[in-house]
């Protein structure tokens, strides 16, 4: 007897600001009709491979032979495209279809699916490896016009290394006449000498 097959849903953001409204309202107007229980929605760092994240592993483990898997784009399956493909293949030994709606109509766990992601790993990596070109001969022009990179450096450390030090016990530094300083110190001599006149 040949069992119904069943569609699921992943859906991710990085970080707590973003929403998956956008992403579940793109899976609906492809057509499908998921229920909750069969979605995932995480907030969590692109960093993380797919299998560690704990809301795709669990839906992972709900997954039959001839299953669904739907997702919007096909960096949502992994950290990077060695992760995505890896997931891929592990869906593939399930068998779980996956459908991205970002390539219509390819079933990336299929010998078809498998072609595609890798054409489009090799043009995501040209264009990675065209933006560290870039960045690096960027950097290297403006060294070129004596610009410098990193942090200025703080003016406070200077000025306060070059204040003097007064150990305790020793007399308080001169004081510039009519200073705010000066007058608080004047101040606080006054109101001493006559708390000693009043006791």
């Amino acid at each position: 007897m040949q069992t119904l097959s069943c569609t699921f849903a992943s859906m991710r953001v990085s970080t707590p600001g973003q929403t998956t409204d956008n992403q579940r309202r793109e899976i609906a107007q492809a057509g499908f009709d998921i229920p909750p229980y069969r979605c995932v929605a995480e907030v969590v760092s692109g960093s993380v491979p797919a299998m560690k994240r704990p809301g795709f592993a669990q839906l992972v483990g709900k997954m039959e032979p001839g299953d669904v898997l739907v997702v919007t784009r096909f960096d949502r399956l992994g950290r990077s495209a060695m992760d995505v493909q890896t997931t891929i293949e592990m869906l593939a030994g399930i068998p779980v279809k996956v459908h991205c709606l970002a390539i219509p109509g390819v079933d990336l766990a299929s010998p078809g699916g498998a072609f595609t992601m890798q054409v489009l790993n090799a043009v995501a990596q040209r264009e990675r490896d065209l933006i560290i070109e870039r960045t690096r001969s960027g950097i290297a022009r403006a060294r070129a016009q004596g610009k410098q990179f990193g942090r200025r450096r703080s003016r406070r450390k200077s000025t306060r290394r070059s204040w003097p030090r007064f150990s305790r016990g020793r007399a308080s530094p001169p004081l510039r006449a009519g200073s705010r300083h000066s007058v608080l110190r004047s101040t606080a001599s006054v109101t001493a000498t006559l708390g000693r006149y009043g006791q």
